[in-house]
């Protein structure tokens, strides 16, 4: 008898979350090595096309996507939990309503086994909370847990209650407790979403640099490609199901760009796929040519979201020297002189780091908006195994993985009233550019 396999992308509990081009792409990958060998069925908590959120809905108006396909999920405010009460924010859980899982797990059940990943280290209430609900409804179900929070928090995610849990990339537990042949070569299970208007897509694993903020290594090892084959036949797969914009979820996508992401391009261009592409997973400007700025544009690149942090060398050089100041000024000439809109490029740079005092983060604000383009300040997660997470605990218990939130700790680090005068100074920024822009 085949297995029946529920996919789980769970809710998640915080004080902010948005629709990003969210996707449950480890998931889905897992899942789509194993097509054909079992009957799979998905729950995407965050999925905002999966029908109507049920009673007590905000209604459809507020959940509309924007241009991109991007938008807010639905919420509901929730007691924040006790490490976190100390932070001035309303906490919230995002996703489709509880009952609405309860209700799925009841109507399409029973299920042999429950897959389900998580990307924050800080979101696992959600996990919690999807295991009750399993528990309760087919306590004989084996559920299996995978994803960064696994990975990075084992022993702490080992205590929620799953059967087995999945730390890195190795799945050959699951493949034995399965007791089916996986196939690498298949690309993600996109078919079981029911309506697809984005989709996510990853050309290459890992990260060749070691930044001293960044858990990509701990997570996904040494960078390397994909087979394009299965990258083109993933997009393919996608668009056909009615995808109009991609996001790509590498972490170093351009480099290596004239092996893994020009042909890519090229062959995407020769068979006329016509997509919105996307890269929210900042880019290293550093190897943002001419030539490739030209490419990504003329193959559908809409918005450019660029990893910068810092205008401070010295704090550039502390973190891993990944992109320089003049490099990104270098990478942003290309992309305007590409066609690249300057509302759509996007320069990250770190608020709450434990160094913000080398940092020059307001400079730094000042000398992207010097560009032309849109700065966006991403908050500092204390991520334990990273040189820059460990050096938090002054501040943090690292062990509670709720006190990794991005939310909490520039709060903690920098005060709310400085935080929130760094974001409205970069509001303030962003505002007269977009201004600027419409004249």
């Amino acid at each position: 008898m085949r297995h029946r396999i529920l996919l789980v992308n769970p809710p998640i509990y915080d004080f902010a979350a948005y629709d990003f081009w969210l996707k449950p792409y480890g998931l889905l990958n897992v899942a789509g090595q194993l097509r054909g060998q079992a009957d799979f069925f998905l729950f995407d908590y965050t999925d905002r096309q999966a029908l109507d959120c049920g009673s007590g809905s905000k209604g459809s108006d507020s959940l509309q996507s924007d241009k991109w396909g991007r938008g807010r999920l639905y919420n509901e405010r929730v007691e924040s939990p006790e490490p976190l009460k100390s932070i001035p924010r309303y906490f919230r859980r995002f996703g489709l309503p509880r009952v609405s899982f309860i209700d799925y797990l009841k109507e399409r059940g029973p299920f042999d086994h429950v897959l389900m990943q998580t990307m924050m280290t800080y979101w696992y209430p959600g996990v919690g909370e999807v295991i009750e609900d399993v528990r309760q409804a087919w306590p004989q179900a084996r559920i299996v847990l995978g994803g960064n929070y696994a990975t990075l928090c084992r022993d702490h995610a080992r205590g929620l209650g799953a059967d087995l849990v999945i730390a890195g990339s190795d799945l050959q537990p699951l493949w034995e407790l399965l007791q089916l042949a996986s196939d690498p070569g298949r690309p993600g299970l996109w078919e079981a979403y029911n309506e697809l208007r984005v989709g996510v897509l990853k050309l290459t694993d890992g990260c060749p640099f070691q930044c001293s903020y960044c858990s990509v290594p701990q997570v996904y090892g040494r960078f390397k490609p994909r087979p394009r084959q299965r990258s083109i036949e993933e997009l393919e797969l996608m668009v056909g199901r009615g995808a109009r914009n991609i996001a790509f979820y590498d972490d170093a996508l351009l480099f290596d760009a004239q092996k893994v992401l020009a042909p890519f391009l090229h062959e995407i261009i020769r068979r006329g796929i016509r997509v919105d592409l996307h890269t929210p997973n900042a880019v290293n400007a550093r190897f943002l040519t001419a030539e490739l700025a030209a490419l990504m544009v003329r193959a559908g690149f809409k918005t450019f979201y660029l990893g910068f942090e810092s205008a401070s060398r010295q704090w550039q050089q502390g973190t891993g020297g990944k992109v320089f100041s003049e490099e990104l000024a270098r990478a942003v000439s290309h992309l305007l002189s590409a066609g690249a809109g300057p509302t759509d490029i996007t320069a990250y740079q770190i608020i709450g780091h434990p160094n913000s005092d080398t940092q020059e983060l307001e400079e730094s604000m000042r000398f992207v908006h010097s560009l032309g383009i849109r700065g966006m300040l991403a908050d500092f997660s204390p991520i334990p195994g990273t040189p820059d997470g460990e050096a938090c605990r002054p501040w943090v218990d690292l062990e509670e993985p709720l006190m990794h939130n991005k939310t909490a700790f520039p709060i903690i680090r920098l005060g709310f009233d400085e935080v929130n005068r760094l974001k409205d100074r970069q509001r303030v920024l962003n505002r007269s550019l977009a201004l600027g822009a419409a004249d």
